[in-house]
């Protein structure tokens, strides 16, 4: 029932510190929605499909919340962009039983390395519509001098927890950019935005749930 549930906050995370923006609308709450493509090496296709097509979540400032399902557990994953920490609640009704992980800044860093340094970031006034933006080519260095693209839009302004550090020279909200986590390269697109209310979204731990570590809720999964 838990055994993915590590895997999946390091994902939740991933996503939570993807963008950048200073741009004209701003949006600071919401539902947003990526799409993902993979190019995996060989000896990654053996995991292809545990790898998300599509990523969803509502935000609200800073933090992001993810709702998703395994099993007869019911899993909310918080996860401050700026602060780079996070909260995991499981809920599991048939058993009467609440748990709740709190995941640290080291936590994070240890699981997917630190935010990379991105460098030589130049517009190219190369220009194109997608989905309802209108964007703009940009290229750029990565941490280990291989050159990427993205391609931003000036449409909105997302939060800056939410949209992450490493794309700050950008005169803009990326839309379709590229990351590489783990050794896994992935193209990130938005491909929604909903300026719905979300509420309040906080880290701290509700009162009816049990405080407890990832390793003993990993074992009660049978790892």
């Amino acid at each position: 029932m838990l055994k993915s549930i590590k895997t999946t906050v390091v994902a939740a995370i991933l996503i939570g510190t993807a963008v950048i923006a200073q741009a004209q609308k701003k949006v600071n709450e919401g539902t947003l929605t990526y799409g993902m493509t993979y190019e995996l090496t060989p000896e990654q296709k053996s995991m292809a499909s545990q790898l998300p097509a599509e990523t969803k979540f509502k935000f609200n400032g800073n933090i992001l919340k993810i709702e998703m399902e395994q099993g007869p557990a019911k899993i909310t994953i918080l996860s401050d962009g700026l602060q780079k920490t996070g909260l995991l609640l499981v809920d599991v009704p048939i058993a009467q039983k609440q748990f709740a992980v709190k995941v640290t800044k080291e936590e994070t860093e240890e699981s997917m390395g630190k935010t990379p340094v991105l460098t030589d970031f130049k517009a190219t006034g190369e220009k194109k519509k997608i989905g309802t933006y209108d964007t703009e080519k940009y290229t750029y260095k990565d941490d280990k001098g291989v050159q990427n693209e993205l391609w931003a839009t000036t449409d909105i302004q997302l939060p800056e927890g939410i949209i992450g550090e490493e794309f700050k020279a950008v005169k803009g909200t990326p839309v379709v950019f590229t990351r590489t986590q783990n050794g896994v390269k992935a193209t990130v697109t938005i491909k929604n935005l909903n300026e719905d209310k979300v509420g309040p979204l906080t880290l701290d731990v509700p009162p009816s749930y049990e405080l407890t570590t990832m390793d003993a809720l990993r074992s009660m999964g049978g790892q």
